[in-house]
């Protein structure tokens, strides 16, 4: 009995993705909970597993495009308890007992009559022509994958003269991008994430009013605040204490605040969130997403660290879910781990405000005049002045510099 592998539908807007890689070979054992292939859409990765022991058929190549429901392999159960005793007959035969000497099987006695079902059917969907199929199988008969390999391989030119073009489609394979013929450069194809982000970037300079404004702010009360908590927090919550927290609480406290920002547009209604879903940007290989920590208002230090080194290895495993992505209200981006001075972040539509952190560097300054050697982090706040006024924005800047120079006026529940 063979199952059908089907492309899962992964969130209400996916309709399509791209199968990136295969986990498991055509023809290879697997066992239910195995990852099969992995499944890349615009907005998440997401590895794809066997519901049932048995043999893995592909039908569909690495790189390829398929949509939601789309069967994209099979899985032949039993298929590998069955083939032993075959295997056992074939090599000792008993007494009296002819072994069961394979022999090749003329073109002629290839007829679809004879075929098995399932190589009948990706004979008749793929308009193949069962004489010109090289059978590997059993006394040369065709098996599924002769028929499916027959089918990615029916342009090919004959056995002969193939080897160079065949060799060449192989590495063409390997590496998807296509490298002109001198190497000045490559081309190769986006990824749905990137190609998402792309039209995210766009629509949202299209269609909302961008305004950035800038602050500063001094990191030296947090930072010893940090290290004078590190080890007991480390000790009591098994993970450490680091500064995306604190300006996720004193994100909360500028919203309070200020609560246009927590807000967005749709057509010609302004909509106020009363709650605190704070999106934080996680980089990742194949692209930048933007998982939610939600109700962060309600969430301790340790709860809100939780939930940022989770998303983060889920992230970088590719393991990250759609649910884990949507209806943050506000989101905070942080530049500063690359290095980054300054920048102007893009709203992160339909919300109208996002926090753009960066590198924390020492540098002079006037401190009660005179002049002192303190660290220094830029802030930038990009809004949709659509929805936000210009005071309204300085407001919120201020009231987060203010948080993270004097930590207290955050609810340290460490």
């Amino acid at each position: 009995m063979s199952i059908e592998v089907k492309v899962p539908a992964v969130g209400e807007s996916i309709s399509s993705g791209i199968v990136s890689v295969w986990h498991k070979k055509s023809g290879e054992q697997v066992k239910a909970g195995d990852p099969l292939f992995t499944l890349e859409t615009d907005k998440v990765s997401t590895e794809i597993v066997a519901e049932k022991d048995g043999i893995l058929q592909t039908l569909v190549a690495e790189g390829a495009e398929v949509k939601i429901g789309e069967v994209v392999a099979e899985i032949q159960e039993g298929s590998e308890s069955k083939a032993k005793p075959a295997e056992k007959s074939e090599t000792k035969p008993q007494g009296g007992e002819k072994a069961d000497v394979q022999k090749h099987v003329p073109p002629s006695e290839k007829t679809s009559d004879a075929l098995s079902p399932a190589v009948r059917r990706v004979v008749t969907e793929e308009k193949l022509d069962p004489q010109e199929i090289r059978g590997t199988g059993k006394g040369g008969r065709v098996t599924k994958n002769d028929a499916v390999t027959a089918a990615q391989n029916r342009v090919a030119p004959p056995e002969s003269a193939a080897a160079p073009a065949r060799a060449a489609e192989n590495r063409a394979e390997e590496k998807p991008a296509v490298q002109s013929e001198n190497g000045r450069f490559t081309r190769k194809k986006m990824s749905p994430l990137r190609r998402k982000i792309a039209a995210q970037l766009v629509m949202a300079q299209h269609t909302a009013a961008i305004l950035t404004t800038f602050n500063e702010c001094d990191m030296t009360e947090v930072q010893a605040l940090r290290a004078k908590s590190q080890d007991a927090f480390t000790k009591k919550n098994g993970l450490k204490l680091g500064f995306m927290s604190f300006f996720i609480k004193a994100t909360v406290e500028a919203l309070k605040a200020v609560p246009q920002i927590n807000s967005r547009i749709e057509g010609d209604d302004m909509i106020l969130n009363h709650y605190y879903d704070i999106g934080v940007a996680v980089g990742t290989e194949r692209g930048l997403v933007v998982p939610v920590v939600r109700d962060a208002d309600k969430k301790s230090f340790a709860e809100v660290e939780r939930d940022i080194a989770e998303y983060a290895a889920k992230a970088r495993e590719g393991k990250i879910k759609i649910e884990d992505l949507q209806g943050g209200t506000f989101t905070i981006s942080n530049g500063g781990v690359y290095g980054s001075m300054m920048g102007t972040p893009i709203l992160n539509p339909p919300q109208s405000g996002i926090l753009g952190m960066h590198a924390i560097i020492k540098r002079p300054v006037a401190i009660n005049d005179a002049v002192a050697i303190r660290p220094m982090m830029y802030l930038a706040l990009s809004y949709d002045h659509r929805a936000v006024d210009g005071k309204e924005a300085v407001t919120f800047l201020v009231t987060v510099k203010q948080c993270i120079e004097d930590p207290k006026k955050l609810p340290l529940d460490f």
